[in-house]
């Protein structure tokens, strides 16, 4: 567990590279050069037939800063839950294989549990640092050390709750994402609002154009943020609906193929 960390901080802060030159580059490349030809054809349409009403595109409602930043958050966001997912989808997996075999018809004495610990401990490293290795070689080494079945069932299931403290608290960032997200979007209604009021008097002489545009900055950024934001929950409760599952399944596991398998001789 001590070198899972930094994997996972170098994976997060790589992922925030990528996503970052990725975003930018279809901006660069794709979104504003196709924003700037809508509205130069839009322009061009309002000298032609003044009273005409420019459609909305796409391409203008993203094509700001603090849409970009929005997309690059969320790429991140998308990482680190994808990360965190396969994680918990490999440790399910170990739940359907019998980690502590055991003929039927016979018990696990405490003079046993060394010999079954061992055989979790040949596990591949991935395997062994999963949750149900780590709580059933808690389980073990507990009834060796102390004879008590009570105890071993304390352990191992204290062993699940601090997993899933843990998995809970590495959340963190992603729930901060979360709440940035609309909070540059509201960045970006400030700026827009701001610029448009800087233009007031252009509106005053007649020329709305630089107002109308600002004020399109203003609530295109929120719409953005706000509808990122809802897609990002929505995986973010679908990933807590998981961990919570897999701990749940695991202290399942544990009763199933350890608790009741132990004995203590007399």
């Amino acid at each position: 567990m001590d070198r899972a960390y930094p994997r996972e901080f170098i994976f997060q802060a790589a992922s925030l590279i990528v996503a970052a030159i990725l975003v930018h580059a279809v901006y660069m490349f794709v979104v504003r050069p196709q924003a700037n030809a809508v509205l130069k054809e839009q322009a061009e349409l309002v000298l032609v037939d003044p009273g005409h009403v420019a459609e909305r595109s796409v391409w203008i409602i993203i094509r700001d800063f603090e849409q970009e930043s929005c997309f690059v958050l969320a790429l991140w966001a998308f990482a680190i839950m994808g990360y965190k997912s396969t994680r918990s989808s490999q440790s399910f997996r170990l739940l359907d294989r019998d980690l502590v075999p055991v003929a039927e018809g016979t018990t696990i004495l405490p003079e046993d549990a060394r010999e079954y610990a061992r055989q979790i401990e040949s596990l591949p490293a991935p395997d062994r640092s999963s949750l149900l290795p780590r709580a059933l070689l808690t389980g073990l080494h507990r009834f060796t050390a102390t004879r008590s079945i009570q105890d071993v069932s304390g352990t191992a299931h204290g062993a699940c709750e601090a997993e899933s403290e843990r998995m809970e608290s590495e959340l963190s960032m992603v729930r901060y994402i979360a709440w940035a997200i609309p909070s540059i979007g509201f960045i970006g209604t400030v700026r827009g609002i701001g610029e448009a009021l800087g233009q007031a008097h252009k509106a005053v002489e007649g020329d709305i154009a630089g107002v109308t545009q600002s004020l399109g900055v203003a609530f295109n950024s929120t719409l953005i943020a706000l509808l990122i934001s809802l897609v990002l929950m929505f995986l973010l409760h679908q990933l807590q609906l998981q961990q919570e599952r897999l701990v749940m399944d695991t202290k399942n596991y544990l009763d199933r193929h350890l608790i009741q398998r132990l004995q203590v001789s007399s």
